[in-house]
């Protein structure tokens, strides 16, 4: 099992992974294959007009999370990574004037956001709560070309086929195919230990080795940095911008405020003991609120839990003794271990597992690396991951009329919080516990399926239907 440090780490824009990220990617991929001539259903003329329809939690908390625009702006030709926010208005302004998308590479193809944009608020696709079907057709009508795509969480997507053939393959031989060239594969946690016992190795020099295998030492590097670098610039403007956030629910900025409280205060006798996690729950908020505001976030695992892995490495980098550039990347090489492990064996959707797997998997990242971070062992290090993970289970994902801000922004700075106590309690023990983290991610999985669809991202349920009535 291997999963990039920047799989799970990619540079992208709110406010969703799953519902912005992961259908502008999915648009983008099915322009490729218009342009390629992957047209496999028979007919005569050229593709001039596509549509899409959403299914599952896409359609019922899709407008809330953008992935209309998401849609549009896939289909333009943008991609989360590269997107620059003036030029995406611009062209979402000129498809709802002229009714079509014009992506480099092909001829103008007609798409009627009003009509080719289709919410089935149906049963939800087979295979994953996030589906969506993109359609091309000739200029007779005649279909031309029809492909499923997941989006599985974390920007992820995958065609039906894809995960079909995930499905099929014995778990064994699926793991072989991704561990080949590997120096140190591993798909447990116990199997991780296992080989940093036996190598003399910490669980980032495994992941680093394991990342070479692709990639030159200083790239590798420069590529951290700027992960790191974009969350933190993620943090400062957070912490800059004021006024209402966009959606309806006029949920105002707080972070700015607090931030500048908490530095009038610094220093004074008005500070409290319990300061240090109001500067975790305001790096936090900062990043989510840029994210409900559609700006560049990086996905940690995911966009609606975006704050809690950036909170903790600041609090590492501005409030840790000892701290410097090379334990930011050790944190984060350890933490995308531990993310890749939910992710295989779990999952890190929220309209899959609920918000366990968004918020619960960033606590038990980041506590998992700033315990590394601090000088932890191996041991000490699952157990901080296991530790923050085991104290979310069975969160719901029940964002108020599909919008990632209530419950969300305060939700990841509780995160942070368990994540910097949990690291602690780890640190102060010996790395033997009770629980396996391998056995809390399975009762993560199970919980998550158990879990009713009203509280999966589908805002049927919850604090999504329980709102003020004044």
């Amino acid at each position: 099992m291997f999963l990039s440090v920047f799989d799970i780490f990619k540079i992208g824009v709110g406010p969703s992974s799953s519902h912005t990220m992961g259908p502008m990617t999915a648009a983008a991929r099915f322009l490729d294959d218009l342009r390629t001539g992957r047209t496999p259903i028979p007919g005569s003329g050229a593709p001039a007009h596509v549509q899409c329809t959403l299914h599952g939690s896409l359609a019922f908390t899709g407008k809330g999370h953008s992935t209309d625009r998401a849609v549009i702006l896939g289909l333009c030709g943008f991609e989360p990574a590269t997107i620059d926010p003036d030029d995406a208005e611009k062209a979402l302004a000129e498809v709802a004037t002229t009714r079509t998308v014009q992506p480099e590479g092909l001829h103008p193809l007609k798409f009627n956001p009003d009509e080719d944009l289709i919410f089935d608020y149906g049963p939800p696709l087979d295979g994953h709560a996030n589906g969506m079907v993109l359609r091309a057709f000739d200029a007779a009508g005649a279909l031309r070309l029809e492909e499923t795509y997941f989006s599985i969480g974390g920007g992820f997507i995958l065609t039906a086929d894809e995960l079909a053939e995930l499905d099929r393959t014995p778990a064994g031989l699926k793991t072989a195919k991704k561990e080949a060239g590997y120096r140190y594969p591993f798909s447990t946690a116990k199997e991780m230990l296992a080989l940093g016992v036996k190598h003399g190795k910490t669980i980032a020099q495994m992941k680093r080795a394991n990342e070479q295998a692709h990639i030159d030492p200083a790239q590798l590097d420069e590529r951290l940095n700027e992960v790191w670098n974009t969350m933190s610039a993620c943090i400062d403007r957070g912490l800059r911008e004021e006024g209402i956030l966009p959606g309806g629910l006029n949920v105002r900025r707080r972070a700015k405020k607090i931030y500048e409280r908490l530095v009038e205060q610094r220093g004074s006798n008005m500070a409290q003991p319990h300061v240090a996690n109001d500067w975790m729950s305001v790096y936090a908020m900062a990043v989510n609120e840029e994210n409900a505001a559609g700006g560049k976030v990086v996905t940690s695992p995911t966009n609606g839990a975006a704050g809690v892995v950036p909170a903790v490495m600041r609090y590492y980098r501005d409030h840790c003794i000892g701290s410097n550039d090379e334990g930011l990347r050790t944190f984060l090489l350890t933490a995308a271990a531990i993310g890749g492990l939910i992710k295989h064996n779990a999952s890190i959707s929220g309209a899959e597992v609920g918000c366990q797997g968004e918020v619960g998997s960033a606590a038990a990242m980041a506590a998992a690396g700033l315990c590394a971070a601090l000088g932890g062992s191996n041991e000490q290090i699952e157990n901080a991951a296991e530790i923050a993970l085991e104290h979310h289970l069975g969160m719901s994902c029940d964002p108020v009329a599909g919008l990632v801000q209530v419950p969300c922004i305060e939700r990841n700075g509780l995160g942070a919080i368990k994540a910097v106590s949990a690291a602690s309690l780890a640190l102060h023990g010996d790395g033997e516990h009770f629980m396996p983290l391998d056995n809390c991610i399975e009762a993560m999985r199970q919980t998550g399926q158990d879990m009713s669809e009203k509280y999966k991202e589908t805002s049927l349920g919850g604090l999504a239907v329980n709102l003020p009535e004044c």
